[in-house]
C-alpha cells in the first residue's frame, strides 16, 4: 500500500481498513523507535524475523522470531534492536483513528518532537 523511510529503518503499511492496520517494521542494526504512546490505537507486535527489545510500561522483553506482545492504547512503549540482524516485526493497530500523527514522543534518538 505504502511505506515510509524512518532513521531506524522503515515501516510498509500492508493493509488498512475500518478500526485497523497492519505494518511490517524494519528495524536496522542499533535502531530504535521513539519511547511513545497514542491516545486512539492500540497496538499487536509479533516477532518476524530477528531479535526485538520491546518496552511497554516498565516492562523490557527480548522477543525472539513467533514471539509477541500487546500494546494498550495509552501505554508508553518503544522498540529497539540491538542486534547485528536486521528486525521485521509486524503491528497490527486497533482503534479510532490510526493516523501517524498520534504519536506522543516522550524521548527520542533522533531528536524528532
Amino acid at each position: 500500500m505504502y511505506s515510509e523511510k524512518r532513521p531506524w529503518g522503515e515501516f510498509h503499511v500492508l493493509e488498512e481498513g475500518v478500526g485497523f492496520k497492519v505494518k511490517r517494521i524494519r528495524v536496522i542494526p542499533g535502531g530504535i523507535l521513539s519511547l511513545q504512546s497514542h491516545k486512539h490505537r492500540a497496538e499487536h507486535w509479533t516477532v518476524v524475523n530477528g531479535t526485538a527489545t520491546a518496552t511497554v510500561g516498565t516492562n523490557v522483553a527480548i522477543l525472539a522470531r513467533g514471539q509477541y506482545v500487546d500494546v494498550p492504547k495509552g501505554a508508553i512503549h518503544r522498540l529497539a534492536n540491538k542486534h547485528s540482524e536486521t528486525l521485521d516485526v509486524i503491528e497490527v493497530q486497533f482503534g479510532d483513528y490510526l493516523g501517524e500523527d498520534d504519536i506522543i514522543r516522550y524521548e527520542d534518538a533522533y531528536n524528532r518532537k
